[in-house]
């Protein structure tokens, strides 16, 4: 009776470990067909293979939670309807403002084609720039903004933080509505997470001030909404046409992650007086209108207001992962391409692929003057390690590779040769490239330009370079994990 129950067993273990390895083989097998089926860079390609086929429950999950770029099919249908809508708009306004172009330099105008193309925003001439590079004092002009506007405020962020001046910033925006100003407020969900729980958006609604939560997180839709594709975009506008950019979310960096041991937080924005505030306001409404579920289309913002008649010439560069997804990366590579005496990059997480890389490593070979200046310390463990596998490569082609030790710095910007600036939210990595919401400002202004190269020699001022004899005997250790985590780069 012993030996019949044994033998039962030992079959029934068998059966089912049969059955085991033959679902581990079927879900692998499909899961790769998944990977394969959709055209994307190899480098990415394979790193999913190879979690899928190592850790196959662990691979699977995060494929399904990460693994793709949709934001749902609903999400999906609204923005494509609204986006039909949305070129009437922008393509009026590349007819009206075609002539501004002729008075730039044709490399730069070849820029500003790409940067426009796929249903892009033009160039415009008649804008004043003004940089502003301290966060405090920008929070200020942000209340000073506010307390000054007359018909609307709109405010768009990832990150609205709690705490110091920020709550100022709210205090002031409460005020406003009060007196009758317009006010709408569009924050991420997961960027501003610890916001939505707080107290202020029922004190910002019960002022009259609209808000909405862009891309919320909602468990249980992980399979048709990818997680942690996020509005990364910073607009601040006022009255439709001034406008404040750049890489500053709403914080108060003496409060923002003191805990991460990386000091504080290194911010520039640009505040933007002209016809171009106009284009920002119109994509506001855009993702005002797609986040929103009570707007079924999209209408556009009041007729623009431009009162102020400058030297800048610039336009606006919104990219996203639904639309324009790859104008942004192609603007990028045909910048560091262009570049004929100096390219400066400033980024807190780096992470190119292969192209991106080839083009810093060529410019520089070529004679181009290439620095890329990051945070000797950054809030990501990972990405720091990552970002540190190409330092070789990079060194050995002639870029020179600054770390900035007076904080995080999070200013994002792309000098090229002292005429033309991208400024705005964008990180020099894949989710910024291919993942994000993003937005930036594209100057090509001389005296704007000027402006930046002096807060770049700022930075350099607090920045250690690093030396290529010095990195190459660093301890072996570093070597292999740098390496380990480059091979996550492609889906960082």
């Amino acid at each position: 009776m012993n030996d019949l129950l044994s033998l039962f067993l030992k079959h029934t273990f068998e059966l089912n470990l049969n059955w085991l390895l033959f679902a581990h083989f079927f879900l692998v097998t499909y899961f790769i067909g998944v990977i394969i089926a959709v055209r994307r860079p190899v480098g990415v390609a394979f790193a999913w293979i190879f979690i899928v086929m190592t850790f196959p429950v662990l691979g699977i999950g995060l494929y399904v939670l990460i693994g793709e770029r949709p934001v749902g099919r609903k999400l999906t249908r609204k923005i494509t309807r609204m986006n039909r809508e949305y070129e009437k708009i922008t393509e009026n306004m590349r007819q009206q403002y075609a002539k501004d172009r002729l008075g730039m330099p044709l490399e730069d105008r070849a820029l500003s084609l790409l940067a426009e193309a796929k249903n892009g925003s033009p160039v415009i001439a008649g804008n004043k720039l003004e940089l502003h590079t301290n966060s405090l004092e920008i929070l200020q002009c942000f209340i000073d903004e506010i307390n000054a506007a007359k018909k609307s405020l709109h405010l768009e962020f990832y990150i609205w933080a709690l705490g110091g001046d920020a709550d100022r910033v709210g205090e002031a925006l409460i005020a406003a509505a009060k007196r009758g100003v317009s006010c709408k407020v569009l924050l991420d969900s997961l960027g501003s997470s610890a916001w939505f729980k707080s107290k202020w958006p029922a004190r910002f609604r019960n002022a009259g001030i609209q808000v909405t939560e862009a891309l919320p997180i909602q468990v249980g839709r992980f399979q048709f909404r990818r997680a942690d594709l996020r509005l990364h975009r910073k607009i601040f506008v006022v009255d439709g046409s001034i406008v404040w950019t750049g890489s500053m979310n709403m914080v108060d960096p003496r409060t923002f992650k003191q805990d991460s041991g990386v000091g504080e937080w290194v911010d520039a924005m640009v505040r933007v007086e002209g016809p171009v505030a106009a284009q920002f306001e119109l994509t506001f409404s855009f993702d005002w209108s797609v986040d929103n579920p009570k707007i079924t289309h999209f209408n556009d913002r009041n007729p623009p207001v431009a009162p102020f008649e400058g030297a800048a010439i610039a336009q606006e560069l919104a990219s996203g992962p639904v639309y324009r997804d790859d104008i942004l990366y192609q603007v990028l590579l045909s910048a560091i391409i262009d570049a004929r005496e100096e390219l400066t990059i400033t980024t807190p997480y780096f992470g190119p692929d292969d192209g991106l890389l080839q083009a810093l490593m060529a410019s520089a070979r070529r004679g181009v003057k290439v620095t890329l200046i990051v945070p000797k310390l950054n809030d990501s463990t990972l990405v720091a390690w990552s970002s540190k596998s190409y330092y070789a490569d990079l060194l050995r082609s002639g870029v020179r590779i600054a770390e900035f030790r007076g904080g995080l710095l999070h200013t994002k910007s792309l000098l090229v040769d002292s005429r033309i600036a991208v400024f705005g939210s964008v990180n020099f990595d894949q989710r910024s490239l291919r993942l994000n919401f993003e937005i930036s400002l594209i100057a090509y202004d001389k005296d704007f330009c000027a402006k930046l190269n002096q807060l770049v020699q700022s930075y350099l001022n607090e920045s250690d370079f690093i030396d290529m004899t010095t990195w190459a005997k660093r301890p072996r250790w570093h070597h292999y994990l740098e390496n380990a985590a480059h091979l996550t780069s492609p889906l960082l």
